[in-house]
């Protein structure tokens, strides 16, 4: 059997009721799932009950406590961080996030563009600089899905990376920063382009990392599914057709 999801949107489509319940068993901790059936990129997974994984079960947290350990998990991946960034992540109302902020009791620390960024109080320590680095993150990494404010790594290039949605497609990044976006030609190449101009260093170690990906992907095809295609993906796309 099948639900209609989307209701009148032009994007609806129907769905597996089965698919939806088991992602409700998943949230109200009865199932696990497990890895995907057949290649990595499948999206029909194996389930478990949460018995054959955790015999003794999930330990009962009060919703307060929850809130707040979830927000101190945040902090530790992507701090410093605002108030306004874990609200949006979360999904939670301000006056959630605010009491949830309340009980890790976060320091403030200043951002580089003079507004204040919240971080744990037991990460204060200074962090060295990196030694200069390139990667290719996939679609819907969540690097670049851990904060509302993005202008810091982002600049001016959402509309050509993320639909509407805020899903982000696959991302080209130099020293901490997006600047392109990368995608596979029809013929299965990695195709990588700037968004703005990056320099020969950056564009020789973007190079290496495209080829050091190509044979771990081999003959897979990646395909935009669960999000909107990049502009680089639709030039693509138009090309091959």
């Amino acid at each position: 059997a099948q639900v209609r999801i989307g209701g009148a949107s032009p994007h609806a489509r129907g769905q597996s009721v089965a698919a939806r319940l088991l992602l409700l068993l998943a949230a109200e901790g009865k199932a696990v799932r497990g890895r995907p059936r057949g290649s990595w990129t499948s999206h029909q997974y194996r389930w478990s009950p949460l018995s054959a994984w955790l015999p003794d079960g999930l330990a009962p947290w009060e919703t307060e406590a929850a809130r707040a350990e979830l927000a101190r998990l945040w902090l530790r991946a992507y701090g410093p961080g605002t108030a306004e960034d874990l609200r949006w992540w979360t999904g939670w109302t301000k006056t959630q996030t605010t009491r949830a902020l309340k009980e890790v009791a976060p320091a403030e620390v200043e951002l580089d563009d003079g507004t204040t960024g919240l971080v744990l109080a037991d990460d204060l320590d200074p962090v060295p600089g990196p030694e200069p680095w390139a990667a290719l993150l996939p679609a819907l990494d969540p690097t670049p899905m851990g904060w509302h404010s993005r202008a810091w790594y982002l600049g001016p290039h959402r509309d050509r990376l993320y639909d509407r949605a805020g899903n982000i497609g696959p991302s080209v990044w130099w020293c901490g920063r997006i600047v392109g976006g990368w995608a596979q030609d029809r013929d299965g190449a990695l195709v990588c382009r700037y968004l703005e101009d990056v320099g020969a260093d950056a564009r020789a170690a973007v190079d290496a990392e495209a080829e050091r990906l190509a044979p771990r992907l081999g003959a897979v095809r990646l395909t935009a599914r669960t999000r909107g295609r990049t502009w680089l993906e639709e030039e693509l796309a138009a090309d091959s057709g």
